[in-house]
C-alpha cells in the first residue's frame, strides 16, 4: 500500500512538471540561418494537437520535406502553448500557413485565410470519452455531478463533439457536469488516470499516441464511448501568400502517401494522407458549430 501511495505521488509530480513544461513555448535547438539564407520566409503554425517538444518531433520532418522541394521561399514551423495562444495568433493572420482545427479552419476563413486542404482519414476525427477501467459509470447518466476533462474548449474533435455526445443522450453540460479545460489531449488523459475527472475527453490520434508512450497508464484507462466524425482538421494559407507557392506546398504535401518517405512523415502523425480541399469541404462542420452553439454553449471568441 505504502509503495503504492509513493508511486501515486511521483506520478503526480512529473504530470505536474509536464504541465508546466507543456505552458512555455518550445523552441528547438537547430539553426535556421543556413537553410533559410537569401529565402523568404513563411511561418507555418500547427494547433496544438500534442505538447510542442512532441509537435515539433511529429510535424518538423513534414516542413524539412517540403523546403527541400522549394528554391526560393522556406516554411519555418511555430509552436503554440496552448489553444488560446494558438487562437490569438491564427486570427490575427500571425501565420502564413497553418494547419488548424475544423472549427479554427472555418473561423479562419473570416481572418483572411483560405482553405486549400486537409488531413484524410476523416473517420478519425471523431471525439473519444474515456473512463478508469475501474470506473463505476455505466451509463451517460452516471455522469450527473462529475467531472469532464477536456483540452479546451474550442478543441473540436477533443472537446465540442464529446459535449454534442453529452448533450443528445441527456445531459445538460452546463448544469449537470463540472467542465475542466486542462490545456492539452495528454493532460485530459492523465485527469482521468489519476482521478481529478471522472472521465477524459480526446480524440483517437492522442490516444493512440498515449497508449504508444505510456502503455503502463494507458492500460488502466478505457474508451467507454465515441462520437460520429467530421471533416478532419484543414490546411490554411493566409489570402496574401503568392498563390504559385501555395500550389507547390500542396503539391508537395498532397503526394506524400505515393512515396516511402513520404509514408514515413504520414505513419508519425497517425495519417494515411493530405488531400485538396475547400471551403464547401467544411459545410458539414458549420452546420455542427451552428447546432452546437444554438443548444449547448456558445464558443465563440471575443476576437473572432
Amino acid at each position: 500500500m505504502l509503495k503504492t501511495f509513493f508511486s501515486l505521488i511521483f506520478i503526480i509530480l512529473i504530470f505536474t512538471g509536464c504541465q508546466k513544461k507543456e505552458a512555455d513555448v518550445y523552441t528547438p535547438l537547430y539553426s535556421d540561418k543556413p537553410i533559410f539564407k537569401d529565402k523568404k520566409v513563411y511561418i507555418f503554425g500547427v494547433h496544438p494537437l500534442h505538447n510542442p517538444q512532441r509537435l515539433f518531433a511529429v510535424y518538423k520532418p513534414l516542413v524539412d520535406y517540403i523546403n527541400k522541394h522549394l528554391t526560393d521561399s522556406a516554411l519555418r514551423l511555430e509552436s503554440s502553448r496552448d489553444y488560446p495562444a494558438y487562437d490569438k495568433k491564427l486570427f490575427s493572420g500571425h501565420f502564413d500557413f497553418a494547419l488548424p482545427n475544423p472549427y479554427q479552419t472555418v473561423t479562419a476563413t473570416k481572418h483572411g485565410y483560405k482553405i486549400f486542404g486537409k488531413m484524410g482519414d476523416d473517420e478519425n476525427f471523431r471525439g473519444i470519452i474515456l473512463l478508469r477501467k475501474d470506473s463505476a459509470i455505466k451509463n451517460v447518466a452516471d455522469l450527473r455531478g462529475k467531472t469532464v476533462s477536456y483540452p479546451a474548449p474550442t478543441a473540436l474533435a477533443a472537446t465540442m463533439m464529446p459535449q454534442w455526445f453529452l448533450h443528445v443522450n441527456g445531459l445538460d453540460i452546463n448544469k449537470d457536469i463540472s467542465n475542466n479545460y486542462v490545456g492539452s489531449q495528454e493532460s485530459s488523459i492523465m485527469n482521468v488516470y489519476l482521478g481529478k475527472s471522472d472521465a477524459a475527453a480526446t480524440w483517437p490520434p492522442p490516444w493512440r499516441t498515449f497508449i504508444k508512450q505510456k502503455p503502463e497508464i494507458a492500460k488502466e484507462v478505457m474508451i467507454k464511448w465515441e462520437t460520429s466524425s467530421l471533416p478532419n482538421n484543414g490546411l490554411v494559407a493566409r489570402a496574401d501568400v503568392p498563390e504559385e507557392l501555395v500550389a507547390k506546398v500542396s503539391k508537395i504535401i498532397f503526394s506524400l502517401h505515393t512515396h516511402e518517405q513520404g509514408k514515413n512523415i504520414l505513419k508519425a502523425m497517425e495519417l494515411s494522407k493530405f488531400e485538396a480541399a475547400d471551403d464547401a469541404t467544411y459545410a458539414p462542420v458549420r452546420e455542427f458549430i451552428q447546432k452546437f452553439e444554438s443548444t449547448v454553449r456558445k464558443i465563440r471568441l471575443s476576437d473572432e
